[in-house]
């Protein structure tokens, strides 16, 4: 090889290499992440999935306007593929091949890893189902509140001077913003007198369940049922409490489901009270009775939730709307594991669900689907579908 075939053959390896190096950032990536991108063959499992389902959910369109709970804007592409696949869905059906096509030609496939991992990690939640009241008596006690007119949610390019960094959101006042008051101050009485209150549930264990969860359905005596959807939080830091019940009495962190939690606080009210008053995050809800009994409930985005094709993202990290491909051996709910290999779309953030390969998946409604989703504390392979 001449000399200048030799320089030419470098100059042209390294121009590939700042080429490839540029590639891999196509979008701003969270802080710590890594992400490779791959050809929609390397992703096992995909020809074989039923893309039109999800293209179903994606057309849709990418969030309500405005979203129950602010997410990073939406990235121009992203929403002229919103577009775009509405448009196709207006002409006619879309089949599982046409579905699959539109992805292939319309994103690339990004592999991200976590800070110090090579996988991501995914829960699951769901729809609970309680039973409640419209009015206040001695079986059902316990308040679910509508959200304050003076709460404030924090947006992610908001300065508050003053007030802590950790604080989502905070209580308008005549001498400025201050930080709202904590679970343990509400249920002392901090919003009596408001006339907030929009149902009354059994206890406070019915209450964190439906907190957890984000939305729920909630039986009344004459048989109807009404629907909560999130619309906000008292913005103090959202606390774990089965990693707290796991650390506090020896029990292994994958031993320590939903069910075992709730059987726990169930056991002991003066013991849940005060397990529950450790998560000083409080969320309020509306009440929605004009959504149809087979609709999924309300996420983040302001859109109705697919059971197992929907899923909530760290909404500081990504915009709504992003479909996901994920690979996991996950529970089955009925004693064994199962390959789920299926493309997802972003529709739902929650306190909980932080970094750039954490999901939540949404399993469905009901008591089944919530044993299920308790179940769920699985690695991930987390690969982000971004809009070329």
């Amino acid at each position: 090889m001449s000399r200048g075939a030799g320089l030419a053959l470098a100059l042209s390896a390294a121009l590939g290499l700042a080429s490839m190096s540029a590639m891999a950032a196509p979008f701003p990536l969270p802080d710590g992440a890594r992400a490779e991108l791959l050809p929609a063959s390397a992703l096992d499992g995909w020809a074989r999935d039923d893309h039109a389902k999800a293209f179903a959910i994606f057309a849709r369109g990418c969030m309500a306007e405005p979203p129950l709970r602010q997410a990073v804007p939406l990235p121009a592409a992203l929403s002229a593929a919103c577009e775009k696949a509405k448009a196709l869905a207006k002409a006619g059906s879309v089949g599982r091949e046409q579905a699959r096509g539109f992805f292939e030609q319309n994103f690339s496939f990004w592999r991200i890893r976590p800070p110090g991992a090579e996988t991501g990690f995914s829960t699951g939640y769901f729809e609970p189902e309680f039973e409640g009241s419209r009015t206040r008596s001695k079986a059902f006690p316990t308040p679910l509140y509508d959200r304050p007119k003076d709460l404030v949610t924090r947006f992610p390019d908001d300065e508050w001077r003053g007030l802590d960094k950790a604080l989502s959101a905070a209580r308008r006042t005549s001498r400025g913003l201050e930080p709202f008051p904590d679970r343990t101050a509400i249920e002392a009485g901090a919003l009596d007198g408001q006339g907030l209150e929009i149902l009354w549930l059994r206890d406070p264990v019915d209450r964190f369940v439906l907190q957890v969860q984000g939305s729920g359905r909630v039986r009344l005596p004459d048989g109807s049922v009404t629907r909560l959807v999130y619309s906000g939080r008292n913005g103090h830091p959202y606390t774990s409490l089965g990693r707290v019940l796991s650390q506090r009495e020896n029990i292994p962190p994958e031993e320590m489901t939903m069910d075992r939690l709730i059987a726990r606080l169930k056991a002991d009210a003066a013991f849940a009270r005060d397990l529950i008053r450790l998560n000083k995050s409080f969320v309020f809800f509306t009440r929605r009775d004009d959504l149809p009994p087979e609709a999924g409930p309300i996420g983040g985005a302001g859109l109705p939730l697919t059971p197992l094709r929907s899923i909530a993202i760290d909404r500081t990290a990504w915009p709504y709307g992003l479909p996901v491909w994920i690979d996991a051996a996950l529970p089955d709910g009925k004693g064994g594991e199962e390959r789920f290999a299926r493309l997802m779309i972003a529709q739902d953030t929650g306190s909980a669900i932080l970094g750039p390969a954490r999901m939540d998946l949404f399993v469905g409604s009901g008591a089944a689907a919530g044993h299920r989703a308790g179940l769920i504390r699985h690695p991930v392979a987390f690969t982000v579908l971004w809009p070329r």
